[in-house]
């Protein structure tokens, strides 16, 4: 029986490499491919493949975060993850469990092998387990934030990486997500302002206005405005004044003691 296979990396050579390389292992069939950690989230609900090549860092919701997801979706069927990376100053430590394993970049057809035969090894006996991998996130997601979310932002034909610390605001308009940080301005690649707050620490991202979600660490002032209501000037060239809804106001209140 072929392993159902889907490929999960932001690197368009690499995932051309893995899938080269899976050709040749008569026991996988590759069932799709992920540019990112959110398409993989959607196509592992889509495709429900038994095993899933995930890469550790990509920009916004890296390997760790698709996995803390469908936790927290409580997935009925969950794959198994080989995680693949290119460092491996924490790898070895955060892949100590029997549940998965690792691949280090560039990756070897020997190595991978290995791993899959190990994969396969599991199958046969009691099969992936929901607790295997909830401490797999424990060994390495105690702190679920450690690691900074990159986003990309397009701007003036360049894809930029930005450090989520830096986005002061982000906001939506006629679909399209516009991301501000104090040296840039420009597109977002997330389809949704529920994709890109799923990629953010929500102790320090509030969604303020549907149409805007704010960087909490970067508000200038509050504003008083008509009956009741606020706005928050943020930190950015031109001080944007974004509006608090009526339904964050008592959240506002709380946050600043209003």
């Amino acid at each position: 029986m072929k392993l159902t296979t889907l490929i999960a990396d932001d690197e368009q050579p690499a995932r051309d490499e893995l899938a080269f390389l899976l050709k040749q292992v008569p026991e996988i069939e590759v069932v799709g491919q992920a540019k990112n950690g959110v398409e993989a989230l959607s196509l592992i609900r889509e495709l429900n493949p038994q095993l899933v090549l995930l890469d550790v860092q990509m920009p916004g919701l890296d390997g760790f975060g698709v996995i803390r997801k469908l936790l927290e979706r409580k997935a009925a069927h969950l794959p198994v993850f080989v995680f693949v990376t290119a460092y491996d100053h924490y790898a070895v430590q955060a892949f100590e469990v029997n549940a998965v394993d690792y691949l280090m970049k560039p990756i070897a057809r020997a190595r991978l092998e290995k791993a899959i035969a190990k994969v396969q090894r599991m199958f046969e006996t009691a099969g992936p387990a929901q607790d295997q991998l909830e401490r797999l996130i424990e060994s390495v997601g105690a702190l679920p934030f450690t690691q900074k979310s990159r986003l990309i932002v397009k701007s003036g034909g360049r894809l930029c990486l930005v450090n989520s610390d830096d986005v002061i605001f982000a906001s939506i308009e006629d679909g399209v997500i516009s991301i501000v940080t104090r040296d840039l301005e420009g597109q977002s690649n997330f389809r949704t302002m529920e994709e890109l707050q799923s990629t953010l620490d929500p102790k320090v991202f509030w969604r303020v206005h549907r149409s805007y979600l704010i960087n909490t660490n970067q508000i200038r002032e509050v504003v008083p405005w008509f009956k009741s209501s606020y706005q928050l000037k943020m930190n950015d060239r031109r001080q944007t004044e974004i509006p608090v809804s009526r339904a964050q106001t008592p959240r506002l209140r709380e946050l600043f003691n209003l």
